[in-house]
Parts: structure tokens; sequence; C-alpha cells
């Protein structure tokens, strides 16, 4: 595809971004779109035609019919980064946009359709990553007294609550489809590894024990599997997740048990950082990079 917008640097190279989707029965890889700048994050939307990506702070959609991408209006957000998600009957997004003010990333809501945006988080920085099936809470995650936590707050607007507040890095919250849990990435016993709590912070367990750090855990819609992203132990810290490594999507049963390698790539930061199961469970989106020095 050819891009109207300037490329972008990856720790100071040029980057190839690969739109791309896996069947999870089958593993194959699909190739939709190639970008030659910095594309990351891919939505897919439930009637299953369009991906919502982010991309140089604005968002956009991509018709996986005609392979062509068009801008959403997110009128004043236009430093998004790629931590956005869609309500449970898409007509709304939220997103998290990096203010003119002090460059702290906030929440915010508009409609998928474009329009202007509601400040939902005055507290910063903030990073959203899940939407309750019912509509009514985000969950996100942010540093408060230079710690970083699972925070939630009604999307009506209203006072935030927090879920976590043992030390390390707490991140990635996203809730079952049934609304009963929400899946998060935690650093607290030394790897990055994927656990899971009530939806109101209680019972936190972990549900991944690789030598690994994992990262950002999707689960599909039918609840069944839990799609997540896998650094090797020993190429990043436990709480770093860069966009040029050698990594894995992992899937594990929602009930837990042993993972298993799904697709292999160079990725990371951006690759699947919000969920980006199809509707019908049966396929991930994702971005894969390419770099040159």
């Amino acid at each position: 595809m050819k891009s109207l917008l300037e490329p972008v640097k990856m720790v100071g190279r040029d980057v190839l971004s690969t739109l791309e989707t896996v069947d999870i029965q089958t593993g194959e890889r699909k190739a939709l779109a190639q970008f030659d700048y910095l594309i990351e994050a891919p939505n897919w939307t439930r009637d299953g035609k369009r991906l919502i990506y982010n991309s140089l702070g604005l968002l956009y959609s991509f018709d996986i019919g005609t392979l062509e991408s068009t801008v959403i209006d997110t009128g004043y957000a236009t430093q998004c980064n790629n931590d956005h998600v869609l309500s449970p009957d898409h007509s709304l997004i939220a997103v998290s946009h990096h203010t003119r003010e002090d460059g702290q990333s906030r929440i915010y809501v508009l409609p998928l359709k474009g329009g202007d945006p509601i400040l939902l988080t005055p507290m910063a920085p903030s990073y959203l990553h899940g939407w309750s099936p019912d509509g009514s809470t985000l969950a996100y995650c942010a540093e408060r007294n230079g710690q970083y936590d699972i925070y939630t707050i009604p999307v009506s607007g209203g006072v935030e609550m927090q879920l976590t507040d043992l030390p390390g890095l707490d991140d990635g919250p996203e809730y079952s489809p049934d609304g009963k849990y929400i899946w998060f990435n935690s650093v607290r016993t030394g790897l990055m590894q994927v656990w899971r709590m009530n939806a109101d912070g209680s019972e936190q367990t972990q549900m991944t024990f690789d030598e690994s750090n994992n990262w950002f855990p999707h689960v599909s819609p039918n609840g069944k599997s839990v799609a997540f992203l896998a650094y090797r132990k020993d190429d990043v810290a436990p709480g770093d997740h860069p966009a040029d490594k050698n990594i894995e999507i992992r899937l594990i049963s929602s009930d837990g048990g042993e993972s298993h390698t799904l697709v292999q790539l160079f990725g990371g930061q951006g690759t699947i950082n919000v969920n980006s199961w199809s509707p019908d469970s049966r396929q991930l989106a994702f971005v894969s990079y390419q770099v040159n020095n």
C-alpha cells in the first residue's frame, strides 16, 4: 500500500509494517497489506469486515475486502497511541491520547464513525486496554505515585477504582466476554506473566508459568482461548516490551494450562497491544515488522 505519510523510525531505523492475520486452527498466516511506516495494534470490528489500527497519532479503518485504509476523525486527539478499544456494540471507540499540555496519555471516548473525544481520565498517564461487556466500565493501566497498577472507571465518568497494589508493573487489563474476570500481565513474580482476577480485583491468580516474559492477554470472543505476546527471557527486562525483538504469539486455554506457540515473528510493542480476535474466534490480526539500519 502506498503511503501518503512520511516514514517513521523504529529505534533509529526505517520500518516496514505488515498487517497480517493467522488462523488459530491451521496456523496459516495471511499478509493483508504492507506499510513503509509504523502501524500498530489492530482491532477487529464485529462485522468481520474491518480492522482499526493506529499510526502516527491517528486511527485508521482498514477494509479487509478492498485493502484500503481511511482515517477516522478523532477531533483534537491526534496523538493516539496503540491502546485503543472498541465498545461492545462497536458504536464507540476509546483511545489513549497524549495531551498537548504535558504529553501524558489520557483516555478519551468518541464515536467509531468519528467525532469529538470526551475525556474520562484527567489523571495521567493512563493507558486503556479493556471495555466491560456490558459497556459500563473501562479497564486500564495507570501510573499513580510512581507505581503502575490496574484501574477501572465508569464510561459515564466518575472516580477511578484501583484493583491492584502489589509492587511491580501490572498492565494490559482486559475483560473476559462474560464480564466475570479481568486478565492482565504482571511482573510481581520476577518474570512478566499472565494473570487473571475477578472483575472487582479479588482472587488474583497466575495463569502462565513460562520461562518467558508474557504480555497483553487477549480473550477470544467465545471465551475459550487467550492469546498473548511472549518475549524470550534473556531478550528483554521483565518490565519492558520493545518493538524490535524475535517474539511469539502464544495461545492458552482460558481455564489455564500449558501454552503453545501460534506465530513466531519479529515485533513486540505494537504487534497485539489490544484485542485483535476476529468475531468468530477463528483468527487473530497482528502486525509484524522489518527494519533497515
